[in-house]
C-alpha cells in the first residue's frame, strides 16, 4: 500500500502540474481570441481576462483525456529514468499491480471531475453566454420547459403610430412539440407592443413553422386591447404570423449539453422527451460523462503499455510518441462515438462506453504480452 500510495501521488502531482501549464496555455490563447471577436465593443484586457476565465472551462474540461495520458507517459517516464521502476519490477511487483495505483488514482480524479468540475463547466459556460448576448445586445429567443408546457421568445417586427418600424416580442406557449421542434400542439401567442403591453392572445390547435412563419390552424384571436376581448374575438382557419425562428435555432437555444449539470441532467430529458423533443444528444452526453473516470482510467493503461518499461535512446521517443498517438486516436474515436450516437447511428451506453472499454482491454493486452516477454 505504501508503494501503491507512493505511485498514485507522483502521478496525481504530474495531472496537476501538466493540467496548470495547458490551463494557463488556453487562458492566453482566448484572452487573444476575445480581444479580437470584441475588438468593436472595447471590452479592454480587464474584460477579455473575465471572459476568457469563463470560455476555458469547457474547453480544458474537453482535453482532459489527453492531459491524463501525458500525465501517465511523464510519470513511467521519470520512473524509469530514476531506475524506481527497475527496483519496483525487481522487487516481484507485475506489471499490472505498478498500473493499478496511478490508473485507480486517475479513475478517482475523473469521478471527481465529473461531480466537480461538469457543474462548474455548466455554470461558467451559462455565464458566458449571457456575457456575450449583454456585450453584442442580443434579445434573440430564448426558450424552457415547464413542468406542462414548452415556453418560447421571439421578437416580432411591428410598426408603431408614426410608421416606423420597432421590435415587439411574442412569448409562445405550447403542450408539447414535435421531435424535430417544427409543430407546436395547442399554441398559445402572446403578442407584446413596445411600451404597449401585450395587444393580442392567439390560440391555435396546431402552429407549424415554414420559412419565416409560424402557420396556424383552428385559431381564436382576442385583441386585448379592447374593453371587452371576448366580444370582438375573431376565429380562423387558418393565419400566418411572421417568426425569426427556425427549427435549428429551437434546438439549439437548449444550449449545449454540456452547458447543463450532469445532476440535473436526467431531470432535463425527462422533460425534453415530455414535451415532444428529441433527447439523443443530452442521453449521449450523460452516458459519456458516467464514463469518463474510465475512460482516464484507459488513457493511463495506455501511456502504460508504452513506456512501463527501462528505455534508452532513439527507441524511447518512438514509444513515446506511440503513447501519445494512441491517446490521441481514443480521444478521436470517442468523438466519432458521440457523433454517431448524436446522430442515432448507435444506441448512448454503446457511444459512452465502449471506446474506453476497448482502449483499455486493448492496454491491458499489450501489457499482458510485455510481461510474458
Amino acid at each position: 500500500m505504501i508503494l501503491s500510495a507512493y505511485v498514485a501521488r507522483r502521478f496525481l502531482r504530474m495531472l496537476v502540474m501538466i493540467a496548470a501549464i495547458f490551463a494557463a496555455i488556453l487562458f492566453l490563447i482566448d484572452i487573444v481570441e476575445q480581444i479580437r471577436r470584441f475588438s468593436d465593443e472595447g471590452i479592454g484586457l480587464t474584460g477579455a481576462a473575465g471572459l476568457s476565465a469563463l470560455n476555458i472551462t469547457s474547453s480544458f474540461y474537453s482535453i482532459l483525456p489527453l492531459i491524463t495520458v501525458l500525465s501517465g507517459i511523464a510519470l513511467f517516464l521519470n520512473l524509469s529514468r530514476s531506475s524506481e521502476l527497475v527496483a519496483i519490477r525487481a522487487s516481484g511487483r507485475s506489471g499490472l499491480r505498478v498500473l493499478a495505483a496511478p490508473a485507480v488514482a486517475a479513475a478517482l480524479a475523473g469521478a471527481v471531475c465529473v461531480a466537480v468540475l461538469n457543474p462548474m463547466v455548466a455554470a461558467t459556460a451559462k455565464r458566458y453566454d449571457a456575457a456575450v448576448a449583454r456585450i453584442q445586445s442580443d434579445s434573440g429567443q430564448t426558450i424552457s420547459l415547464g413542468e406542462d408546457a414548452v415556453w418560447l421568445r421571439q421578437a416580432l417586427p411591428t410598426r408603431d403610430a408614426d410608421g416606423a418600424e420597432t421590435s415587439g416580442q411574442v412569448v409562445i406557449r405550447a403542450s408539447r412539440t414535435s421531435p424535430d421542434a417544427t409543430t407546436l400542439y395547442d399554441a398559445t401567442f402572446m403578442i407584446f407592443a413596445p411600451k404597449e403591453g401585450p395587444t393580442r392572445r392567439i390560440d391555435a390547435a396546431e402552429a407549424r413553422l415554414s420559412d419565416g412563419s409560424w402557420n396556424l390552424s383552428r385559431v381564436k384571436e382576442w385583441p386585448l386591447t379592447e374593453v371587452n376581448p371576448e366580444a370582438m374575438a375573431q376565429t380562423y382557419d387558418q393565419l400566418e404570423l411572421p417568426t425569426d425562428l427556425t427549427a435549428a435555432r429551437i434546438r439549439d437555444s437548449f444550449g449545449r449539453p454540456e452547458a447543463i449539470p450532469i445532476w440535473q441532467l436526467p431531470t432535463f430529458i425527462q422533460g425534453l422527451e415530455r414535451a415532444g423533443f428529441s433527447a439523443q444528444r443530452h442521453k449521449v452526453w450523460l452516458q459519456m460523462e458516467l464514463a469518463r473516470p474510465l475512460l482516464m482510467a484507459a488513457m493511463v493503461a495506455i501511456a502504460a503499455a508504452f513506456t512501463m518499461r527501462h528505455m534508452r535512446g532513439r527507441k524511447m521517443g518512438m514509444l513515446v510518441l506511440g503513447a501519445f498517438g494512441c491517446g490521441i486516436g481514443l480521444f478521436f474515436l470517442r468523438n466519432l462515438a458521440q457523433v454517431l450516437g448524436d446522430n442515432g447511428g448507435i444506441p448512448p451506453a454503446l457511444a459512452g462506453w465502449a471506446p474506453p472499454i476497448v482502449a483499455l482491454l486493448f492496454a491491458l493486452g499489450a501489457l499482458l504480452r510485455l510481461e510474458d516477454g
